[in-house]
């Protein structure tokens, strides 16, 4: 079910130390990891402790090193090497909520899937596309106005945009074409540029 874009196991783990902390930090820490450990047999030889020396100082270091080298022991004794293709088995990994299990399944695996992270949760509301209260209430309400073509792509789109555009303090709705064409709302927006 659609064509396989990236590398589960690559995707998978930087997208676990992408949690809390910034893109260019889990960018390095991938690469120094992957260089070391790019394969779950190799990750699974390391130490925590040397998981979390290489992957520092991507926020939750320690912790993320448990749950990156435990993934790869379950990747390797529960699923024959590779990455599970259904939202339920991705979040019995550590650290694996509905964000990363979405993401791995649209990204890798062609799955239609919300991956809802701030931006999406925060945009979604303001455009007036859902009124929820937590990413997975936001997850379950676009299900339903999205169309399923653009549930793995809505994401990225929404990421970009709201690194640029929609920013959580003051949004630029001055240069927002969905502002100057009155398509958004601005719902909860109460200071803008």
């Amino acid at each position: 079910m659609g064509r396989r874009a990236e590398d589960p196991f690559r995707v998978l783990v930087t997208t676990v130390l992408s949690l809390r902390t910034q893109d260019r930090t889990t960018a390095a820490a991938a690469e120094r990891l992957f260089r070391r450990a790019g394969t779950p047999e190799a990750l699974v030889n390391m130490t925590v402790a040397d998981i979390a020396r290489t992957i520092f100082p991507v926020g939750m270091s320690p912790t993320k090193a448990r749950w990156i080298r435990e993934i790869a022991r379950i990747i390797l004794e529960r699923h024959g090497g590779s990455v599970p293709r259904t939202k339920r088995e991705l979040m019995e990994f550590p650290g694996v909520g509905p964000k990363v299990a979405n993401l791995v399944l649209g990204v890798c695996f062609g799955i239609p899937a919300i991956c809802v992270d701030t931006h999406v949760h925060r945009i979604s509301n303001r455009l007036g596309l859902v009124q929820t209260e937590t990413p997975e209430k936001t997850e379950q309400g676009l299900e339903r106005v999205l169309p399923r073509d653009l549930w793995i792509e809505w994401n990225a789109l929404l990421v970009t945009w709201g690194q640029n555009v929609c920013t959580p303090q003051r949004p630029r709705c001055s240069i927002c074409p969905l502002r100057i064409k009155k398509l958004c709302p601005q719902v909860g927006v109460r200071l803008s540029r």
